[in-house]
């Protein structure tokens, strides 16, 4: 008898897992994702006219109360919700949406106790967190070319587009690099030469390897604002080799900011046709670009890192920046060329949202931490 209870309850629960929204539902307006602290714990929200937020854990309680909606579980992080929204998902998505604003439940005394105003709660990440963040480095042709003059970027633009070779990629660590928008940029102890990136994030919504260009768009989920932090500094004093180091100038905790949600590519459109990026630093804009900057347009590095490594739901992949950074840097009221302690810092991409970030400097290690700030090879010789 035991037993039988036992698979009664297994059938039980593999039903609940699939049951599903009706799948002829389309949403009353477009929506954004992302994760939003809710009495203190990570919670996933639908994010309506960038200022209202939706827990859709207790909307969909509140949904599957009335007998017209089947039992769908809701996701418990993002992970879980890009893994399976085009599963079934993103339909009952739709039907929270569209009964909460069919229903006036946003905002009067019709509110619902399940709506939040966006800046009532910490904004997390929205991705917490992928197995892998890829980024594309000197993708756009200003950026190839900072400090030129606009006749050596009209031919330096026509030899790249000539012989535009393939993507450069690299990886940056994903915990303790990834930032929510309001968290603080920190510039790490004993590093001073640190700047900015604004990029366009990619999310993959599909688990893919040797994707084409021509079905890139195929494996993706969505679209979000991201930053590569960079640290300009160099390697440590003394070690093998000088300059660029991408371990010590990339991977640094949170030099890569997110969010501040994502946008589900059927509400964004193609970004090869409207991507908008900028970045702000104390009210000066320092970097201004748009798609048809990019040397290697988002299919094509879709393409190429699919060709190396296989891509899982919610990895993420940056598109690259364009000019603004290095030589191309444009004068603040700091007079410095990198970031200082102090200053805001704003990425913003049109259509998607905004990062708003403090800098903000290590001081100093604490003492139980010593050896924490970047060592010369002098204190391993002895090792």
């Amino acid at each position: 008898m035991q037993r039988i209870r036992v698979l009664g309850l297994i059938a039980a629960l593999a039903c609940a897992g699939t049951a599903s929204a009706q799948t002829d539902v389309t949403p009353v307006e477009p929506f954004k994702v992302g994760t939003f602290d809710i009495h203190g714990v990570p919670h996933v929200g639908l994010v309506l006219r960038d200022s209202l937020v939706i827990d859709i854990e207790v909307a969909n309680l509140v949904l599957e109360s009335s007998p017209d909606y089947a039992t769908v579980p809701m996701p418990g992080d993002m992970l879980d919700l890009i893994g399976r929204y085009e599963y079934g998902l993103k339909y009952r998505l739709y039907e929270i949406v569209n009964d909460t604003v069919g229903n006036n439940r946003l905002s009067g005394s019709g509110r619902a106790d399940y709506v939040y105003d966006v800046s009532a709660l910490r904004i997390r990440p929205p991705i917490m967190y992928p197995s892998k963040l890829m980024n594309a480095a000197v993708n756009f042709y200003t950026h190839a070319c900072e400090g030129c003059t606009e006749e050596d970027l009209v031919a330096r633009t026509r030899e790249r587009q000539e012989n535009r070779g393939v993507p450069y990629l690299f990886l940056k660590p994903t915990r303790g690099a990834i930032i929510g928008s309001g968290d603080d940029i920190v510039m790490p102890y004993g590093r001073d030469r640190i700047e900015w990136e604004v990029e366009m994030a990619v999310v993959f919504g599909r688990t893919g390897k040797y994707i084409s260009a021509s079905r890139a768009y195929d494996y993706v989920f969505g679209y979000m604002v991201a930053m590569d932090v960079s640290d300009r500094g160099g390697r440590p004093p003394g070690g093998y080799g000088s300059g660029s180091d991408w371990f010590v100038g990339k991977g640094h905790d949170t030099f890569a900011p997110h969010g501040p949600w994502i946008v589900p590519k059927e509400f964004y459109g193609d970004p090869m046709e409207r991507l908008h990026q900028s970045l702000v630093i104390d009210g000066v804009t320092v970097q201004e670009a748009r798609a048809g900057d990019m040397i290697h347009n988002i299919p094509e590095l879709i393409e190429y890192a699919s060709s190396l490594i296989t891509i899982f739901p919610g990895d993420v992949m940056q598109s690259g920046t364009s000019g603004g950074t290095g030589a191309g840097r444009v004068e603040r009221a700091t007079g410095s060329g990198y970031l200082q302690a102090g200053e805001t810092i704003s990425a913003s991409i049109e259509g998607i949202g905004t990062l708003t970030h403090k800098v903000v400097a290590e001081e100093s290690v604490p003492a139980d931490l010593s050896g924490a700030q970047l060592p010369s090879v002098e204190s391993y010789r002895d090792r």
